[in-house]
């Protein structure tokens, strides 16, 4: 029996189909909403608006709040004001995933309930119950703000998710790749491959594994053609929803690990990585993680999935290795202060972890 171990296994209610936006107000009688902040972004929410035939119901009183573009301390305070002055009882995040995780933080914050109408599929934002936190400026925070509620819903339509930027999604394949290959050593450890929760989040990870690997390059060219085929919305629902199962189920052991550490480390020292996407960084990080672990055979395995999807593999590949090498000694003193780090089965040190960056440089390039 593993102590402390935390389930919370997504939102209350989930629904990803044509037309699913006509099931929201019922989902709002369900929780008694009568006056509801919508908070949005600018792009997504011109193409999502004109489907939420829902703003239209004159049972709602609706107030309306374009956020900053972070999933910020400062943004979440200016949705608890509008909340304590327009006395609103439910908040509707309307976009991707730093709206999703502000939205979460701030009814977290302010004692509101929540629900989640994704325009994209590039990350498990908006199923898991946990927000990771930038300033205004795009620099990681360097944490992630953990919380007990969850979203009362999630509910989008494929139709919306496909008309998105491609690059996002193949992101989005990428952040969820990460999911097998970041807890897959640390649930195999003797004294946890026998915990139940934690053999669902291991068979949640390699069933998003296997799809991704066999289906995203029909899915990226079908969603290039606007298609809405089996293999797109399976993906983008496997980005958005079934991966954040894995660290719902799991917890801390499935959640994320060296990839991840990785990805937020570049986002606090190496400003210049700040254009490519989250889930661009943490495709980087999953060969980070491998060549900690040495599993070179692996990276090898890859080499040409990332190729097919364009797909950075090093630092120096993306542009950004640091000419100072103390930036990189910040990099590994940031991921070795982290937990989930040393959750790997192996003897983490910083030398090892120093290493293992440039013997990935060396092998790439």
């Amino acid at each position: 029996m593993l102590e402390g171990m935390k389930v919370k296994v997504g939102p209350q209610f989930y629904q990803y189909q044509v037309g699913a936006f006509e099931m929201v107000p019922t989902l709002l009688d369900e929780y008694g909403a009568k006056k509801v902040l919508i908070v949005h972004g600018t792009i997504s929410w011109e193409k999502a608006q004109p489907r939420l035939n829902f703003l239209q119901d004159d049972r709602y009183e609706f107030t309306y709040h374009q956020y900053t573009g972070e999933c910020s301390y400062y943004g979440a305070d200016l949705i608890g004001e509008i909340v304590k002055k327009e006395q609103i009882d439910f908040v509707i995040g309307v976009g991707g995933g730093k709206l999703t995780d502000l939205v979460g933080y701030a009814a977290h914050k302010y004692n509101v309930n929540f629900g989640v109408i994704p325009t994209l599929s590039s990350n498990c934002a908006p199923w898991t119950p946990l927000s990771v936190m930038y300033k205004e400026s795009g620099e990681s925070e360097g944490k992630s703000e953990h919380f007990l509620r969850q979203a009362c819903f999630f509910i989008t339509d494929p139709e919306l998710v496909i008309d998105s930027p491609v690059n996002y999604f193949v992101a989005g394949l990428a952040d969820t790749l990460a999911k097998w290959y970041e807890s897959e050593a640390i649930l195999a450890q003797d004294h946890l491959k026998n915990e139940p929760f934690l053999q669902m989040a291991g068979y949640t990870a390699k069933l998003c594994e296997e799809a991704i690997t066999r289906d995203s390059a029909k899915a990226i060219q079908d969603m290039k053609n606007q298609e809405l085929s089996d293999e797109f919305v399976r993906l983008s629902e496997i980005i958005f929803a079934v991966a954040g199962l894995v660290g719902g189920l799991g917890d801390k052991y499935a959640r994320n690990a060296a990839a991840h550490a990785m990805h937020d480390a570049m986002s606090k020292y190496i400003p210049e990585c700040h254009r490519y996407l989250h889930g661009e960084k943490v495709a980087y990080g999953i060969f980070y993680q491998l060549a900690i672990e040495e599993k070179w055979d692996v990276i090898d395995q890859l080499m040409p999935f990332y190729q097919e999807l364009n797909l950075p593999m090093s630092l120096h590949q993306m542009g950004i290795y640091p000419e100072d090498e103390a930036v990189i000694d910040q990099l590994v003193e940031f991921i070795d202060s982290k937990e989930k780090v040393h959750l790997i089965p192996l003897p983490i040190t910083k030398e090892m972890l120093k290493t293992s960056i440039e013997k990935l440089e060396n092998y790439i390039n």
